[in-house]
């Protein structure tokens, strides 16, 4: 028996492109709501369930609200470039997507003092153990990480549809380190969506250059090095570490049924059972 391929869904990842992704903004009949976040929401992840997890377990999962708080104890600056102040509008979409998602029957979760980006990386290390295939579906690509095991994909529906999927084979070919080297690798060239500066004068050619062979950073010689990137080099694994998905999150027992996800509805009508429109 084939096992059942799974979904994980980077929730907020996939709230902020239906927020901020739509040309026009979409409100409620009496134009005073804006529904725009749930609804996106709900109309892309439904198309990626039709075209490339029909026969999929799709699970969902957010950050939790202090989820950045054990990096932020490593630098002080992680994440320090996001806004404090959030969009109410966006804010109130995420209940009602909870919501949404609780009426489809799809599960999610928001896991206290957790990332998303952790529990997702938890819950592929579970489902690969039992053998099942993993899509994650997020444009994050701290994600490319995870595809160091064959049977992890990464999904990402911004793209035209022959580069949807990312294997551990084409992180090699775009930037000429392997998977299991991300952390190292970004590390060196810096991550600004997560404001981790990088090394200062070390570009993406220059990292994968110093981590050919597969090299860790440990393992790049010292003559290999400009002295002006030594003063850096701690900050370097630092930031490795910081990088580096936890694959052994504590979370609650049975997250994950193992059974298919019923056809999801249109967005539309979906909206009209939750009385949202």
């Amino acid at each position: 028996m084939t096992p059942l391929p799974l979904l994980l869904v980077d929730g907020h990842n996939l709230l902020y492109r239906a927020w901020f992704g739509f040309a026009a903004r979409i409100f409620d009949r009496a134009k005073e709501h804006d529904r725009t976040g749930v609804f996106g929401f709900a109309a892309l992840l439904r198309k990626a369930q039709l075209q490339h997890a029909a026969a999929h377990e799709i699970f969902v999962v957010f950050d939790s609200e202090n989820g950045a708080e054990i990096r932020v104890e490593q630098d002080a600056t992680y994440k320090a470039n996001r806004a404090v102040e959030q969009d109410p509008g966006l804010m109130e979409s995420l209940a009602h997507i909870k919501a949404a998602l609780d009426e489809t029957g799809v599960r999610w979760i928001e896991q206290d003092g957790c990332e998303g980006d952790d529990v997702i990386a938890t819950l592929a290390a579970q489902a690969r153990r039992q053998g099942r295939p993993v899509d994650v579906m997020s444009a994050d690509k701290d994600f490319l990480q995870l595809l160091a095991d064959p049977g992890v994909r990464l999904l990402n529906t911004m793209l035209a549809e022959h580069r949807r999927h990312s294997t551990g084979a084409d992180v090699v070919a775009r930037y000429g380190v392997t998977a299991a080297q991300w952390p190292d690798y970004r590390a060196l060239t810096g991550d600004p969506s997560d404001n981790i500066a990088g090394v200062r004068g070390i570009g993406c050619k220059t990292a994968a250059r110093l981590l050919r062979d597969g090299r860790s950073l440990e393992q790049i010689p010292t003559d290999e090095l400009r002295q002006a990137w030594a003063g850096q080099w701690q900050d370097a694994l630092r930031w490795r570490e910081m990088i580096r998905l936890d694959h052994k999150t504590e979370l609650p027992d049975e997250l994950l049924t193992g059974a298919p996800t019923a056809a999801l509805p249109r967005a539309a009508l979906l909206l009209e059972r939750l009385d949202l429109w």
